[in-house]
């Protein structure tokens, strides 16, 4: 979901990483959709270097992804012969710049240094080689890393799929995506949009090769089958052949993996809060038990998996092996949908994100209104009707003027829906009464656009506060390890970056849960 805000975000992250030449180029990606190299000189008003300088940028930080249109639908002959290249913005992606800690913590937990060392030169540089990952290793060391050495690091995050082969260059994509800013035509040719959220899917689908490839190491995919082996020497061949074409082959971070792994930790948590330990093993459990069979990130229900795959997924953890089958099947019955007759069972996630994004905009409604609003409110969130004012003042034990008040300034934050019903009673005038509800939908798109709002804040509060001490950041450490308003005055900067940080931390864990859950 692509908000204003969220552009604004996307732009500011970009900027900073950057430059201001790459960020205009983005923002206007992001803008305006996908756009040709001819579109992006003409909308951006750059020059062809600076265009195409920021597209290899945001590409080779996997921020862009270039793709060949199809049209579906032709003017002429020559739209046949005309070979269109688009550059596609991945909002997601450049969102993702944020997480890298998290993604980086990730990998400690469950990995090792040298793996987490290895995707940190991935996340900070994009698209690598074996060879430059190699050399990006030696940097700075006295003792030289073997690129056999970095070869192991690199297949055990291929392994755990925290690192993936880049995609196509440029997929073509079968699109009625048309341009319409060179010449007028009639309406038998008029353009057919398309979401923009399922182009950019098709897109992405188009270029990711399939996962026996995308998760290889091996260069040539069983190519080498049919070549000679008989002698040492064919064989040192086809070896060094193989070792020159790896080193060609790019890789990248693998964001899905990092933000599924990210999911099941929320969903993990939140089960705990709701209920209880016992019921949070289980579930991570039978959330291990299907991840090889979970494809997409966003599932609405866990993949099936029988009671015996869980148990024995349960049981090789400290706490799962103080649990019993029984206990096991009663932790399931809270979170599942149902138990079949085969005794497998599937987990309803998207009522547990439902669940963790109401706590979460319950959390606001209570810190901003007060705890009459945050009553009045959650009674409308439990029921899915419309309910006049008086029935909320009632139900919530609120004085109903008061309870019109608060109703609508809800309502004027976008956090209600509110429709008007006019009355006739006998006799009298006609009158109007109110009625509201939560449109969940509506609802969290609005929040979410709050969140990046406060995001880029905080974010644009860190850039100030770092351009208005540049001249203490560039004393010497030794100076700043004496005593004195120098040391007093630096402490106090990091004391502001380490809470500015933490909240823009902790309110992307609310971003994660409205966005990519």
């Amino acid at each position: 979901m692509v908000t204003q805000f969220g552009i604004e975000f996307a732009v500011h992250l970009i900027g900073n990483h950057f430059g201001n030449v790459v960020s205009k180029l983005c923002e206007t990606l992001l803008r305006r959709g996908p756009l040709t190299l001819d579109q992006l000189i003409h909308c951006t008003e750059l020059s062809l270097e600076q265009v195409k300088h920021s597209l290899l940028v945001l590409i080779q930080h996997n921020c862009v992804q270039p793709f060949v249109s199809s049209p579906q639908h032709y003017d002429d002959d020559a739209d046949k012969l005309r070979v269109r290249t688009q550059y596609l913005a991945l909002f997601n992606n450049i969102i993702h710049r944020l997480r890298f800690p998290k993604f980086l913590e990730t990998v400690s937990q469950m990995l090792d240094e040298e793996c987490v060392e290895l995707l940190n030169g991935l996340l900070r540089d994009g698209r690598l080689t074996l060879k430059q990952m190699a050399e990006r290793a030696n940097q700075g060391k006295e003792n030289a890393v073997a690129t056999k050495v970095v070869r192991e690091l690199l297949c055990k995050l291929l392994t755990a799929q925290f690192v993936e082969r880049c995609p196509a260059t440029e997929p073509v994509v079968s699109t009625s995506f048309r341009d319409t800013t060179t010449r007028k035509r009639g309406a038998k040719s008029a353009k057919v949009f398309e979401a923009p959220e399922a182009l950019e899917q098709r897109v992405l689908e188009a270029a990711v090769p399939a996962d026996a490839i995308r998760f290889s190491f091996t260069a040539d995919m069983g190519l080498n089958v049919g070549r000679e082996k008989n002698s040492d020497d064919s064989q040192m061949n086809i070896v060094e052949e193989d070792f020159a074409e790896e080193e060609l082959i790019l890789w990248r971070a693998n964001f899905e993996e990092f933000i599924c792994h990210l999911r099941h930790k929320v969903l993990i948590e939140n089960v705990r809060t709701q209920h209880d330990d016992e019921t949070a093993t289980v579930l991570r459990a039978l959330l291990e038990a299907t991840r090889t069979s979970e494809k997409k990130v966003k599932m609405e229900n866990s993949v099936p998996v029988s009671l015996n795959k869980i148990t024995a997924e349960v049981m090789k953890t400290a706490t799962g092996r103080a649990l019993t089958i029984d206990r096991i099947r009663a932790s399931l019955s809270c979170c599942s949908q149902r138990m079949n007759v085969d005794e497998s069972c599937s987990i309803d996630l998207k009522k547990i994100v439902e669940q963790a994004r109401d706590e979460e905009v319950e959390s606001t409604v209570l810190k901003r209104y007060g705890k009459d609003a945050y009553r009045m409110f959650r009674l409308l969130s439990k029921d899915c009707c419309f309910l006049d004012t008086d029935k909320i003042a009632a139900h919530t034990l609120v004085e109903t003027k008061k309870a019109s008040k608060f109703l609508h300034k809800l309502w004027n934050d976008k956090y209600l829906h509110k429709e008007t019903q006019t009355i006739v009673v006998a006799g009298g005038r006609p009158s109007n009464i109110f009625l509201w509800k939560v449109n969940k939908p509506l609802l969290w798109e609005c929040v979410l656009d709050e969140m990046f709002h406060a995001a880029l804040n905080l974010s644009i509060r860190m850039a100030s506060e770092q351009e208005k001490n540049e001249e203490l950041l560039n004393v010497p450490k030794d100076k700043l390890k004496e005593a004195g308003p120098l040391q007093k005055e630096y402490k106090r900067l990091l004391n502001v970056w380490l809470l500015l940080g933490s909240s823009l931390m902790k309110l992307d864990d609310a971003l994660l849960l409205f966005q990519d859950f």
